[in-house]
């Protein structure tokens, strides 16, 4: 019963206790969760440093763990595969990104985060919107959405979609 009251007190005290998600320049989030996309999914790791007020840039990677197998004829192509996998090219991603921290602009919970960016990565120049929540001032969750603008690929290889569309991400967010 003790630790269910100390328990209790705590994710209280958590909830109450909470800081300002985004604090400007001098600030450094790092996120590490979840990459879900169509045919496979990973990991994803990222760092944000603040610049300004409302503006805030970073670097992102993600690596896929579990890729779909392909078999069959690709794209119309005559080649036919089967059981192919991925290289490690095709499930690794790297991305340079700035963000526009607009939480405070929408008057939002001070508690949240919401930035919409670009990036610029080693297989597209893409966009992403997303959002942390933090529940203390050290540690909180959070989600993107990332999504491709320009691809650097003709999409004829087997593997050029991976890490090249669009993209969803969770997990956990923490404030250094």
């Amino acid at each position: 019963m003790k630790k269910v009251i100390t328990l209790l007190f705590l994710t209280s005290f958590g909830f109450t206790q909470a800081q300002q998600a985004f604090k400007g320049k001098g600030d450094t989030k790092v996120n590490l969760g979840a990459n879900i996309q169509d045919g496979g999914s990973g990991i994803q790791g990222s760092v944000d440093f603040g610049l300004a007020e409302n503006f805030s840039y970073g670097f992102v990677a993600s690596y896929l763990l579990g890729v779909n197998e392909f078999s069959g004829f690709y794209n119309g192509g005559t080649t036919q595969y089967t059981n192919e996998k991925p290289d490690f090219k095709d499930r690794f991603d790297a991305k340079f990104r700035i963000n526009a921290n607009i939480g405070n602009v929408l008057k939002v919970d001070e508690k949240l985060d919401i930035y919409p960016g670009l990036s610029l990565g080693l297989k597209n120049f893409g966009g992403h919107v997303g959002g942390r929540y933090f529940f203390t001032e050290g540690f909180g969750v959070f989600t993107e959405l990332g999504f491709p603008i320009a691809k650097y690929s003709d999409d004829n290889d087997l593997f050029d979609d991976l890490n090249n569309q669009v993209t969803f991400s969770l997990g956990a967010s923490f404030n250094l």
